[in-house]
């Protein structure tokens, strides 16, 4: 009989990929199955291992993707198989996250699972939001309240006198709908109509929205602004500090939504700056590497060498340990062709750099994956994997592709162009209309006419083709461009 398999009820955090515990992480890494729900960053989920299984159990406002009992009966089926399963939610599981009811299911049929807690949307939000949820001179005391029930009208039954009488900061969730009934009551239980109010939507992601008012004036002011689910509810004198604390909407990219083209599996630098810098940056497609099956050449034949990827390097130790051969067997002259090449060589200990003009080409040995462009036409090359598209998470672009108003798209190279353009055609998006309207940065010339060709839309390039030069750009626009 297969061994049982293990469950974690993970909490994802609100938003910012940054926000998931070390311990959430490892489980989305190590996991062969993840059920998320809709209320986390579904990017979260491009750190599974490969052939992971994603099954989406999210709810949307009237439309149930997966009753509860579903799910879990899913979290036991899958561990009955043997499986590492993560039960992906966001925010903290146990913060109306039904993670006790989860949790019972496991326990009744024996399976062993762990909770994971994580930063709950109430919170960070606030905190986003430049709003401390206690502090000594506004709020000794903060409570967390569901803004709806299962009752016929969605209204909740609330100890209101306890709440406005003896709760300094309240923290409301997923309360836009019931945002007339809340201000009422807490009004009508002693709360002040002067009391501040904040409604703070897609807490901690780039695309934060914030509305201030008061307990007489949010509901009428929501309704005006059309202001929706996601969203937070923060009730208490503590929002006055806003004004002081306003630190996450400063942020030079604040409001950016970007779409950055990409070819390749490594971590994009652009995009870590970009989210540092305050933009939401979804990069797309999602690709890996198929490796070839192949032995070495015979490397004393070179003088020279060079690594066209980080993934190139990786492969190549590999097969030199696998054939017992050690670091002298390599060339003497080793080359890097971009700057994460050469960082990834000096892992194992060569100090590799950019090669020259000049170099001897009959004596170089170029590695890299199978469809790189052949630069060099007397050089000898061996290909140690091939880069495809993972289209096992198209459905997850189109979740994100629905909830963000991307503006703006990032082009690093021709060939980053290309392979975005064929995930969007398997995707079933016309490429035309899926460029259509945004800005459009192209990091030099190849990418630029590699674009031009399949678009009108005005191609803005750098003066220099470098990560610092385009974010320096991009800032030097103003938040114009998202307002």
């Amino acid at each position: 009989m297969m061994n049982k398999g293990k469950v974690f009820l993970v909490g994802a955090g609100p938003g910012d990929l940054k926000l998931i515990t070390v311990k959430g992480m490892e489980a989305i890494t190590k996991a062969d199955v993840i059920l998320y729900d809709r209320l986390l960053n579904p990017q979260l989920l491009m750190e599974a291992k490969e052939n992971c299984e994603f099954i989406y159990s999210g709810k949307l406002p009237d439309r149930h993707i997966l009753r509860q009992e579903t799910i879990n009966s899913l979290l036991v089926e899958k561990a009955l198989e043997g499986k590492t399963v993560v039960r992906l939610k966001g925010g903290d599981p146990s913060v109306f996250g039904r993670v006790g009811e989860e949790a019972e299911e496991l326990a009744i049929n024996e399976i062993e699972y762990e909770i994971v807690p994580g930063i709950t949307s109430g919170i960070a939000a606030a905190a986003y939001a430049g709003i401390p949820v206690t502090h000594r001179a506004y709020a000794g005391s903060f409570a967390v309240v569901t803004a709806h029930d299962q009752s016929a009208d969605g209204k909740p039954s609330i100890n209101w006198a306890g709440l406005a009488q003896g709760v300094d900061t309240i923290a409301f969730y997923m309360g836009i709908k019931n945002l007339p009934f809340i201000c009422e009551n807490l009004t009508a239980y002693g709360k002040s109509p002067d009391t501040p109010v904040i409604l703070i939507q897609w807490g901690t992601y780039g695309r934060q929205k914030t509305l201030e008012g008061t307990l007489a004036t949010i509901a009428e002011l929501a309704k005006e602004q059309q202001f929706l689910n996601p969203a937070i509810t923060l009730v208490g004198e503590i929002v006055k500090l806003r004004e002081k604390l306003n630190w996450f909407e400063k942020k030079p990219m604040y409001g950016r939504q970007i779409l950055l083209a990409r070819s390749g599996v490594t971590e994009s630098r652009i995009a870590n700056k970009l989210r540092d810098l305050g933009a939401d940056v979804i990069e797309f497609p999602k690709m890996k590497a198929k490796k070839e099956r192949v032995e070495l050449p015979n490397l004393s034949e070179y003088s020279n060498i060079l690594f066209t990827s980080p993934e190139s390097v990786d492969d190549f130790f590999a097969l030199l340990k696998e054939e017992k051969l050690d670091i002298r067997s390599v060339p003497r002259n080793v080359y890097g062709a971009s700057s994460k090449s050469i960082a990834k060589l000096a892992q194992f200990g060569i100090m590799a750099s950019n090669m020259p003009e000049d170099v001897n080409q009959n004596q170089l040995l170029v590695i890299g994956e199978k469809n790189i462009e052949p630069v060099y036409e007397n050089a000898h090359y061996f290909y140690t994997h091939e880069m495809i598209i993972d289209e096992s998470y198209f459905p997850i672009y189109n979740r994100l592709f629905e909830d963000a108003a991307i503006e703006s798209v990032i082009i690093p190279s021709g060939r980053a162009f290309t392979t975005m353009m064929t995930a969007a055609k398997k995707m079933n998006m016309e490429p035309a209309s899926f460029l259509k309207g945004k800005m459009l940065y192209c990091m030099g010339k190849k990418s630029s006419n590699a674009t031009s060709e399949l678009t009108n839309e005005h191609i803005t390039i750098p003066e220099k083709p470098t990560a610092d030069e385009l974010l320096h750009m991009m800032i030097s626009q103003g938040k114009e461009l998202t307002r």
